[in-house]
């Protein structure tokens, strides 16, 4: 979908969403959520993931998998995927990865077996205990993980915890869509623990008291097309960060749409999708090797 076939509610509505992101930071209180939640929807109202060949790119080296129990919070028992290369298993950098508003699905695990390829341990987090099919159930769930952002950071906090105690010698964080913004916050519970963040189209943070927790360096990948995060709402968050003297570049595909790099979604947009993978490997090969 891009601006000329977006409806007139669409467009309503991420007028309505960048009116909150401007008062949230006007006010210092974070962004509206009901709002994002609302214009994910809108934007995810017609999509079905779907594998496509993209989605089935090898990692470029031989990676080894398992699922692991990386927390246990308020009694419930947290997994994730775990993905490392086979080589040098322990040890060396390592990546805490945060699902979309989909879920820990087969998607996330490729990327993070991709990731692995590169010589990263990476543990994709679960902050759902579910993955979605549907863009109701999706919401549903992204706005039930909002209502308690505490237990979320706790969830990232054990994430953290887990890669050190495996002998992760630096950590970094990258997330997609609902887990762009949840990669941002890995920063915020990690401080100097985290060297690196990467957040492919996740909403915005724009609380100048959040921000100073941030310690690591951050990357911002975003579609110009993308009327669920108006780009004037990210240069907000950027403007923060940078007077907060915080190091975060920000790049905005001119022609891409929300959730551009998913190979299973109908946004897919693997020229950018393409630039912003390297753009993210050498992120991380600058921040934490």
């Amino acid at each position: 979908m891009n601006a000329a076939n977006a409806s007139p509610k669409l467009c309503a509505l991420a007028t309505a969403l960048f009116f909150c992101a401007s008062t949230a930071h006007a006010q210092n209180t974070p962004l509206t959520q009901p709002d994002y939640a609302a214009a994910m929807h809108a934007a995810h109202m017609h999509e079905t993931p779907t594998a496509s060949p993209a989605a089935l790119i090898a990692p470029r080296a031989a990676v080894v998998t398992e699922t692991v129990t990386y927390a246990t919070i308020d009694g419930k028992v947290i997994k994730g995927f775990l993905a490392k290369p086979t080589r040098n298993a322990k040890g060396g950098p390592a990546i805490v990865m945060v699902h979309e508003w989909w879920g820990l699905n087969e998607h996330i695990q490729s990327v993070a077996k991709r990731y692995a390829g590169e010589g990263y341990t990476v543990l994709a987090v679960d902050l759902f205990g579910r993955v979605a099919t549907t863009p109701d159930t999706a919401m549903v769930l992204y706005q039930t993980a909002m209502k308690d952002v505490p237990a979320g950071e706790k969830n990232l906090a054990a994430a953290i915890a887990y890669l050190k105690k495996s002998g992760a010698k630096s950590i970094g964080s990258v997330g997609y869509c609902f887990g762009g913004h949840w990669s941002l916050r890995t920063g915020l519970v990690g401080g100097n623990d985290v060297k690196a963040v990467v957040m492919y189209y996740g909403a915005p943070i724009t609380n100048p008291q959040e921000i100073a927790r941030l310690k690591a360096p951050v990357l911002g990948l975003y579609g110009g097309l993308d009327t669920g995060i108006p780009v004037d709402s990210v240069r907000v968050m950027e403007k923060v960060m940078k007077a907060a003297g915080r190091t975060v570049a920000i790049t905005v595909y001119a022609d891409a749409n929300h959730a551009f790099a998913n190979p299973t979604g109908q946004a897919y947009n693997a020229k950018a999708a393409e630039d912003a993978w390297k753009k993210s490997l050498a992120f991380f090969k600058a921040n934490l090797r």
